[in-house]
């Protein structure tokens, strides 16, 4: 393995650490072929030309037939979609370095129902998300001035962390989308984001024209006259048990679903890379996983989600959100709870509902299990095949590829070496 790359940590150097990260985080992604040649250009799709002015740190050799990750080992992010920290950092511009804070979210262990709901009742006032104030009011006005009609796309993130925890991973999701968009807009929900931090974090990117815009969430107005109004409430008034879950997952999963039913777009995860143009997709959801036997799916996800505003489908989502709730459950208010949806609207009345199931090929072209290849020097032929194989399909099929960052965030990366199978065109 090469040397460790150091990155200072001080908000003097906020900016250049978060351009080095970039790079590095490109560096991995081409090597791997999941930047793989999609404009006409021959370009790879992260190539940052404009970052590229400290020639002393190179971190790609390339020619026509090799590219060579050298000495790349990078300092993951503390991104954690389905372990969300605190939403309550002090994100002003007095903030010099990032602290480690108790998650509010997190319930305490082994805790019965009602010692849940009660402890959730005193932790209320300290979860932001749920606030409603002057900058928070302002969403719906913010969000209809900032999708004008130059936006070829309209997409949402969520961001429930502290702002400082927006890391590498997630600049590159972003970095991806206007990749394959460059007239795209991005609302990221956020109420840490949309904050002096926030705006020092995403700068290199607005410096860059992407127009990328966090907003504070109204979760009042988002969930107004929806079937997940009254689960708001509960919740609220303390007659929902929260569950052993992270709340801040479930608020994610709920959030993308309220938000794409009142405005119509696209919901990207933050660790989705994206490959190529999504505007050519309508009312769509992805297949995580299909049955050998049948070839029917078995799972889907809710990671990319590509719906209409008001689309039944998602009003269904937001009925089941809101009758079945568990928070005990790991990823049954997400990708378990789209999959009995569809499953049901399936079997009782497909003809009512106007959705595309895409293939995993799609938007999961890794699997969970799997995604430690793209991150690892292959160790045996086996290992060297399959991710020959894998980036063929990923230059066909693939919108983009799930990083399953809860599965990946801790990986290393390691000096990669291949030949004409990661080139361009090859």
């Amino acid at each position: 393995m090469g040397r460790i790359m150091q990155l200072q940590e001080s908000s003097s150097r906020l900016h250049s650490r978060t351009i080095t990260k970039l790079r590095i985080l490109s560096a991995l992604l081409v090597v791997v072929g999941l930047l793989f040649v999609v404009f006409s250009d021959g370009f790879m799709i992260f190539t940052t030309n404009s970052l590229n002015k400290n020639r002393d740190r190179d971190i790609i050799t390339s020619s026509s037939k090799v590219l060579i990750i050298k000495s790349a080992i990078i300092k993951q992010s503390s991104f954690r979609l389905y372990s969300v920290q605190d939403d309550n950092q002090n994100d002003d511009e007095n903030t010099k370095t990032t602290k480690t804070v108790i998650n509010p979210f997190v319930p305490p262990f082994n805790s019965t129902e009602s010692e849940r709901i009660a402890w959730f009742q005193k932790k209320l006032p300290e979860l932001h998300i749920f606030k409603s104030d002057k900058a928070s009011k302002k969403f719906h006005s913010r969000v209809l001035q900032f999708f004008d009609p130059s936006c070829e796309v309209r997409v949402f993130m969520t961001w429930i962390s502290p702002a400082t925890s927006f890391g590498n991973r997630e600049l590159l999701s972003v970095e991806s989308l206007f990749k394959a968009h460059p007239k795209g807009c991005l609302i990221i929900l956020s109420r840490t984001l949309d904050s002096v931090t926030g705006y020092r974090i995403l700068k290199p990117l607005i410096d860059r024209r992407f127009k990328v815009q966090p907003v504070t969430p109204e979760l009042s107005f988002l969930l107004n006259d929806t079937p997940a109004e009254a689960w708001l409430n509960d919740i609220k008034n303390g007659n929902r048990d929260p569950g052993e879950i992270p709340l801040a997952q479930n608020l994610s999963n709920l959030m993308r679903l309220a938000v794409l039913y009142k405005y119509g777009g696209v919901y990207l995860d933050t660790d989705f890379v994206v490959l190529k143009p999504l505007n050519g997709l309508r009312n769509s959801i992805g297949a995580q996983s299909i049955d050998v036997g049948s070839k029917n799916w078995s799972r889907l996800n809710n990671a990319v989600l590509i719906f209409d505003m008001n689309h039944p489908l998602l009003l269904k989502f937001l009925e089941e959100f809101a009758s079945t709730f568990d928070g005990n459950k790991w990823g049954y208010n997400g990708p378990y709870l789209v999959s009995r949806v569809v499953r049901r609207v399936q079997t009782t009345s497909p003809e009512q509902l106007n959705f595309t199931i895409l293939s995993p090929m799609a938007f999961y072209p890794v699997d969970w299990t799997k995604i430690g290849g793209l991150f690892q020097k292959p160790k045996n032929e086996a290992q060297s095949k399959w991710v020959k194989a894998k980036l063929r399909q990923l230059s066909g099929e693939a919108y983009g590829v799930h990083l399953w960052n809860k599965q990946s965030n801790k990986l290393l990366i390691e000096e990669v070496g291949f030949g004409d199978s990661v080139t361009p065109n090859a």
